[in-house]
């Protein structure tokens, strides 16, 4: 099977025809991926202000992560599973969508600046947490992940005009 036709055949599911058919379904779904992203980004950004010492700096970083990290990963993987439905009940007209292929790039380095982040200065996070100097290997991470989840939604909006 070719990556084309595997856009068609997500599109043939029952689940996908009944959210492409239905007046209510996709925009209830659509809510719910808005309103998950928000939590979403909203608690990462948070997250990323307190790296950067642009406020939420009274609290340790430890703490602020172990508060605002179950709402994000909650949040994310409704945000994935909302995202999924609408994506599979016009696949084959998403992936056409210049908009769209660049969100799911800004999504991609969102996942791998995390990844950089936390396989790299989050893990010496106990020697700088207290610390009022910040690691600016922490910083740069956060400035990208403002960045790609701002192009994540910039670019998703922007896809909806299509």
């Amino acid at each position: 099977m070719d990556i084309e036709s595997l856009w068609f055949w997500l599109e043939g599911f029952g689940v996908s025809s009944l959210i492409r058919e239905s007046t209510w379904v996709f925009p209830v779904i659509e809510t719910l991926h808005v309103l998950t992203l928000a939590i979403t980004v909203g608690s990462i950004a948070l997250l990323d202000f307190r790296l950067l010492g642009l406020g939420f700096d009274r609290r340790p970083v430890r703490t602020a992560a172990a508060e605002a990290l179950p709402w994000t990963w909650g949040a994310f993987i409704a945000t994935c599973l909302s995202g999924a439905l609408m994506f599979a009940s016009a696949a084959s007209y998403y992936v056409t969508i210049p908009a769209f292929r660049y969100k799911a790039l800004c999504l991609a380095l969102a996942g791998i600046n995390m990844l950089v982040l936390h396989f790299g200065s989050w893990r010496e996070l106990a020697a700088w947490d207290g610390d009022a100097q910040i690691p600016s290997e922490a910083k740069a991470a956060a400035a990208l992940s403002l960045l790609f989840w701002g192009g994540v939604v910039v670019f998703g909006r922007w896809a909806g005009f299509y």
